[in-house]
C-alpha cells in the first residue's frame, strides 16, 4: 500500500493532547494532518492510498486506522472530511431538517445503505445535504466518538467565500478528485456557482471549465485556482495557462502556519485537511 509522509522535527507522539487531527476518508485515499495548536503549525501530513486499480472499503479504512500509531490517540480535536460527488445546497429560510432526506431525494438517488448528512454552512447561509455510507458512519462513531462527518465542499466553501474578500471581480476555484472535480465562483457579494461535474479525461475537465466560464463572462485576466489532485493532471495546469494568464495552486489559509517541509504543491494537494480546521 502506498504511503506518503511528511513530517516537522517537532511532532512528538506523546503530546497528541495539544493537537488537532484532521482525517479525509475515501474509496481513494485515507490521510491525515496534524495541527500543533501551541504553535499553530501543521506538523504532519501522511496519506494511504490503496494500490492501483483497487480502492479502500470501510474495513481496510478501519484497518489502516487501527495500525496508525497517531490515529487512535486522544487529540484536542479531531476534524473528519468525507469527499464524494453527490451533495446539494438549501437555503437555511427553506430548510427544515426533518425533510432532508427529501430534499436529498428531489436531485439525486441515494444509494443503498447510505444516510443523509447535513452542515450547516455560514456563508453562503445554507445546509450542506451529502450522503455517507452506513458502515463508513459506523466506523467514524466507533472510532472517533463525538466527531461529525463533513462534506469536503464545506471547507471549499468558506475558502473561496473568505478568498473572495481579498481579490477583485471573480473568485474562481477548480478542486480535483479522483473521478469528479468541483468549480465554484464567487464574486465580491456572493455564490454564483457551486457545482461537482463528473469526468473521465482531461479534456472533459477543460470543457466543463472553459464552458462555466464563458457563460459567466469570467475574463482572462481573472485568477483561476487548483486544488486537490492536480499532480494528476499537471500538464492540464500548464495547458490551462493557454486560455487563462493567471493560474495558481490555491493556498491555504488561516489562523496557522506551515512546516518548512510543506511545499506548495503539498498544501494546495491537501487544502481540504488545511482548511477544515477553519470549520468549527
Amino acid at each position: 500500500m502506498p504511503l506518503f509522509e511528511l513530517y516537522d522535527e517537532t511532532l512528538d507522539i506523546n503530546s497528541t493532547e495539544n493537537y488537532r487531527l484532521a482525517v479525509q476518508l475515501s474509496p481513494d485515499d485515507l490521510s491525515l494532518s496534524i495541527l500543533d495548536t501551541l504553535r499553530n503549525k501543521f506538523i504532519l501530513i501522511r496519506s494511504y492510498e490503496p494500490e492501483t486499480g483497487n480502492r479502500f472499503d470501510d474495513t481496510g479504512m478501519g484497518e489502516i486506522i487501527s495500525r496508525d500509531d497517531f490515529l487512535l490517540r486522544r487529540f484536542k480535536k479531531i476534524h473528519i472530511v468525507t469527499p464524494s460527488s453527490k451533495s446539494i445546497l438549501v437555503p437555511s429560510p427553506l430548510y427544515e431538517d426533518s425533510h432532508r432526506d427529501e430534499y436529498f431525494r428531489f436531485n439525486f438517488h441515494p444509494d443503498e445503505g447510505h444516510i443523509v448528512m447535513a452542515n450547516k454552512i455560514q456563508e453562503p447561509d445554507a445546509n450542506l445535504l451529502f450522503t455517507v455510507p452506513q458502515s463508513r458512519l459506523e466506523l467514524i462513531q466507533s472510532l472517533f466518538p463525538g466527531s461529525n462527518p463533513v462534506h469536503h465542499l464545506e471547507p471549499l466553501l468558506q475558502a473561496v467565500a473568505g478568498g473572495r474578500r481579498s481579490s477583485y471581480g471573480n473568485h474562481v476555484h477548480v478542486h480535483l478528485e479522483n473521478e469528479f472535480f468541483n468549480m465554484i465562483v464567487h464574486d465580491q457579494n456572493s455564490l454564483r456557482f457551486c457545482n461537482t461535474f463528473n469526468y473521465q479525461s482531461l479534456p472533459d475537465i477543460q470543457y466543463y471549465v472553459f464552458y462555466v466560464i464563458k457563460r459567466l463572462n469570467i475574463g482572462q485576466d481573472e485568477v483561476i485556482y487548483f486544488s486537490g489532485k492536480t499532480e494528476k493532471y499537471e500538464r492540464m495546469v500548464q495547458d490551462f495557462s493557454r486560455y487563462a494568464r493567471n493560474i495558481r495552486y490555491a493556498e491555504p489559509s488561516g489562523n496557522f502556519t506551515f512546516s518548512y517541509v510543506f511545499t506548495e504543491m503539498l498544501r494546495s494537494k491537501f487544502f481540504n485537511l488545511f482548511m477544515v480546521l477553519n470549520c468549527e
